[in-house]
């Protein structure tokens, strides 16, 4: 199985073959892949925007393009809502399913919650950012976050939600096809806190739970509804901007890295980079674990066989890496920097931009 989320930017080249826009590269790597591994299935994940006006030509082009290497696609092709799946996030992903010809079609797996707040009685109701967050420590209560992004909390207040107790770790479910990890649960980690102004406080107390505040555009989580899709930011080449989080329904203030981790479905023991804007795009980037999984029990069911759950708790990765540059990281592995190389005589930005963009890819392997 192959199973991956290329980035499409370049949409804009409507009556053109898409896939030779070479913004494109990693789709085009994505069918290679496929071509060449000849997987008995792949699972396409991307946004729900390639499904919508001109932008439509480019995915009937990769559907083409798998066709006349011997696969078949699951249609029509479904865009999944998060919501759906468990996950208190309003986040829509096109998913397509395809299978090398003599092998079954995955199906679509089947919606099993309603999006909290909803009045959609045909499904219970999925957990609410309450469900999601309210057992979490403020970060503003601890100094310790001012500098850094954990800190160890011997008495956690309780965990009321279910779906909070899978991804603390306490539930039976917890670790589903996964490994058990051996971590600190005392510790919150990934909480970095963010300096706000009074001014800006102020704001946010005057913002109603789920409207938008007017001047810095971020969403007031709704207590009892879900968020808003968790997005990355832009790149480089679009200003750099940072990562929109939403205003924490209670306390007045941005969400944290683990808040937002919480909202997409992360345990807390999935650790993500101290600094918060990379942690922050590393999670706005990702498909929320419990879709994934959803989506790969699909696969599990086509190919006809069960999986086991692995006993063997194993030690997490080196948590040094958390704060590496890619320079750094580069070395950790004793690997070359090829993006550091080309950007030696671009001056101090361009070549801190491009460690920036090793270490993600460093740390994403």
């Amino acid at each position: 199985m192959v199973f991956g989320g290329a980035p499409c930017q370049g949409f804009s080249l409507i009556g053109q073959r898409a896939l030779e826009d070479p913004r494109n590269l990693l789709v085009r790597e994505f069918v290679r892949v496929v071509t060449e591994l000849r997987p008995r299935y792949f699972v396409f994940e991307n946004v729900k925007g390639l499904t919508l006006g001109r932008h439509r030509a480019f995915l009937e082009e990769i559907i083409q393009a798998v066709f006349e290497v011997g696969y078949k696609v699951q249609l029509p092709w479904k865009v999944l809502n998060a919501s759906s799946f468990g996950v208190p996030q309003n986040r829509e992903r096109l998913i397509l399913l395809g299978a090398r010809r003599g092998s079954p079609l995955p199906r679509y797996p089947q919606e099993v919650t309603r999006a909290a707040g909803l009045d959609k009685l045909t499904l219970p109701s999925g957990p609410s950012c309450e469900d999601a967050l309210s057992d979490i420590p403020n970060a503003e209560d601890f100094d310790a976050l001012i500098e850094a992004d954990d800190v160890i909390i011997p008495r956690w207040p309780r965990v009321r939600s279910s779906y909070a107790r899978e991804l603390r770790g306490v539930a039976n479910d917890s670790w589903h096809y996964g490994h058990p990890r051996e971590w600190e649960p005392t510790r919150l980690t990934s909480s970095l806190r963010t300096h706000h102004t009074e001014i800006s406080r102020r704001r946010f107390g005057r913002t109603a739970e789920g409207d938008v505040e007017p001047i810095s555009r971020y969403l007031k989580l709704p207590k009892f509804g879900v968020s808003n899709t968790l997005r990355a930011g832009t790149d480089s080449a679009r200003g750099a901007f940072t990562s929109p989080r939403p205003i924490h329904y209670e306390y007045l203030r941005c969400i944290t890295v683990r808040e937002m981790a919480r909202l997409h479905g992360f345990p807390d023991w999935f650790r993500f980079h101290v600094t918060k804007w990379h942690g922050a795009r590393q999670i706005g980037n990702s498909v929320p674990p419990p879709l994934a999984r959803s989506v790969a029990e699909s696969v599990f069911d086509a190919l006809g066989v069960h999986a086991s759950r692995p006993k063997k708790a194993i030690k997490l990765g080196d948590a040094r890496l958390l704060s590496m540059d890619g320079g750094e990281a580069a070395r950790y592995w004793g690997v070359d920097s090829p993006i550091g190389k080309r950007n030696k005589k671009s001056g101090a930005r361009k070549r801190r931009q491009a460690d920036i963009e090793a270490q993600l890819l460093l740390l994403g392997s």
